[in-house]
């Protein structure tokens, strides 16, 4: 049944004619949704688009999200927020009209849809994947997510997607460009060892009446063949990733080390990781491939989270690996794995590689550089990677501080300080009192702003100034980083850190003091006693 969604109600009367509606507005920003009375009372005075305005929510992330969800958009937006979201979904390439999420698919693609839709409704695999055969003899990763992303506009979850997505994989083996390129390689290697070679879907039939190459593949082929280029990264995890897989399977067979090897298998965490934050973000939002970016990353998600529960469980009861319910969980989440190695090397990656840009690449060579490796040694920088900036490279503009990683108008950085739940005090590596941060809490320590451009030591007095210099002396030498110093304030435990400060190139710049109350730690402890 369409879900048609006024955008001219009120949010009260939305969110009761779609109860599901409030987790998916709360996902965008919409915090205050999720309360009973804000919806009963301020709920039935605001519409999506005039608390998109007042919560400074993107018009253009809140329109994708709806239809992505199935719902058909109706009701003439306010004119400040259609201008908005026309320009911006404009300046993405994508459909202007907000009213109607139906876009206009060539048959390739319509025929893709169909076969998924087929799928989903139960069919054969064999049945839907003899007419695929018939139709096609190669498909492009393009292709494919748009036929997904059809079909979460046209109102199938993306909870149902995620659920086929193994079973769309097991129709599309052996179809893709890059991999019948790989393949017939493979042919010719082996004919000359005197061995056949299957080459997948497609070999051997006749060229199906539909023809078309987005490219993809090729593009994929070529930047994962640049040295120390990301996609070079991703594909070298991925091998590692399937090697890894092999042992854990061995180790289920031979019954020897199987919870080491599938704790360390766990590890492929981090590259899920990589993806979420370095590819997904960014196919989704720049491109508007929303649809194959949430359902890997949900596979993602319960892949990792099963192998952890597996691992639990084995923990708690070493002779569970004996019960064939949780041996076939572990062989289903391997196999989860593995498809999922497919679908980045024939999906993911392929459709990363044909809409993103350069400076893109060139920021993720960059922030990639933080992560630690997936299974593999630690990979040079690409040399084409956007260079890490120094503060003092920066140029400042007025009202805002910008820094290497972001950016705040002077009273966002003071209010942030001073919501920081310990008290903090900076001096420079003269130690000279710079700064005080200056919580609504009433403060442990008093720091009469009369201190500021006084030398610290002036602070203490004379049996603790001893300890004072020697602490920051040991910081300036670099003889120690951190000094932790325990005591109480009205029967509260209280933790004073004390903390060099150094800047890029390791230079001592200054100690920060931070002063916290532990009382809420020793009441959660307690409690878990």
């Amino acid at each position: 049944m369409e879900k048609k969604l006024n955008l001219n109600k009120s949010v009260y009367e939305l969110t009761n004619q779609y109860p599901e509606l409030i987790a998916v507005l709360a996902d965008l920003g919409f915090t205050e949704i999720t309360k009973e009375v804000a919806r009963n009372t301020v709920g039935k005075l605001m519409t999506i688009p005039k608390g998109a305005m007042v919560k400074g929510i993107d018009m253009v992330d809140v329109v994708l999200a709806l239809k992505n969800r199935g719902y058909v958009l109706e009701g003439k937006m306010p004119d400040f927020a259609r201008r908005k979201l026309e320009k911006r979904m404009e300046a993405r390439g994508l459909n202007k009209d907000v009213g109607n999420p139906t876009e206009e698919l060539d048959e390739r693609t319509q025929l893709l849809k169909n076969y998924v839709e087929r799928l989903s409704k139960g069919e054969d695999l064999e049945s839907v994947r003899k007419d695929f055969v018939a139709n096609f003899t190669e498909v492009e990763a393009g292709e494919i997510a748009k036929a997904e992303q059809a079909l979460i506009k046209s109102g199938t979850p993306i909870s149902e997607v995620q659920r086929l997505c193994d079973v769309h994989s097991a129709l599309f083996h052996g179809a893709t460009q890059a991999e019948r390129i790989a393949n017939a390689e493979k042919a010719v290697m082996a004919s000359l060892n005197g061995k056949t070679y299957g080459l997948g879907i497609g070999s051997g039939i006749a060229a199906g009446p539909i023809q078309r190459q987005d490219g993809g593949d090729l593009r994929y082929q070529e930047l994962r063949a640049i040295e120390h280029h990301p996609l070079q990264i991703f594909a070298m995890e991925n091998e590692a990733i399937g090697e890894q897989l092999k042992k854990l399977r061995k180790a289920v067979e031979e019954k020897e080390n199987l919870l080491d090897v599938l704790n360390y298998t766990r590890d492929l965490a981090i590259h899920y990781a990589e993806k979420g934050d370095l590819l997904y973000p960014v196919l989704k939002l720049q491109y508007g491939f929303s649809g194959p970016s949430d359902v890997m990353w949900g596979v993602d998600d319960e892949i990792r989270d099963e192998m952890r529960a597996l691992s639990r469980e084995l923990q708690d009861d070493v002779k569970v690996a004996d019960q064939a319910a949780w041996l076939e969980r572990l062989d289903a989440v391997i196999t989860r794995a593995e498809e999922m190695i497919y679908k980045e090397e024939n999906i993911l990656y392929p459709l990363c590689a044909k809409n993103f840009s350069k400076e893109e690449w060139q920021g993720i060579a960059r922030d990639f550089d933080d992560y630690i490796p997936c299974f593999i040694g630690k990979q040079p920088l690409w040399q084409e990677a956007t260079p890490k900036q120094k503060v003092s490279d920066i140029r400042q503009e007025a009202n805002e501080v910008r820094l290497p990683s972001g950016h705040l108008t002077v009273e966002q950085l003071d209010a942030m300080l001073n919501t920081i739940p310990m008290e903090l005090t900076f001096i420079d590596e003269e130690s000279v009192n710079r700064y005080f941060n200056d919580g609504k809490e009433m403060k442990l320590f008093k720091r009469p702003l009369m201190a500021i451009d006084r030398e610290v030591f002036s602070c203490h007095p004379p049996k603790i100034e001893p300890m004072v210099r020697s602490i920051i002396e040991d910081f300036r030498n670099g003889h120690r980083n951190a000094v932790d110093v325990w005591n109480t304030r009205d029967g509260e435990p209280v933790l004073v850190k004390y903390m060099a400060v150094r800047d890029k190139d390791n230079r001592y710049v200054g100690t920060l003091e931070c002063v916290q109350r532990m009382g809420f730690a020793k009441e959660h402890f307690e409690q878990l006693v």
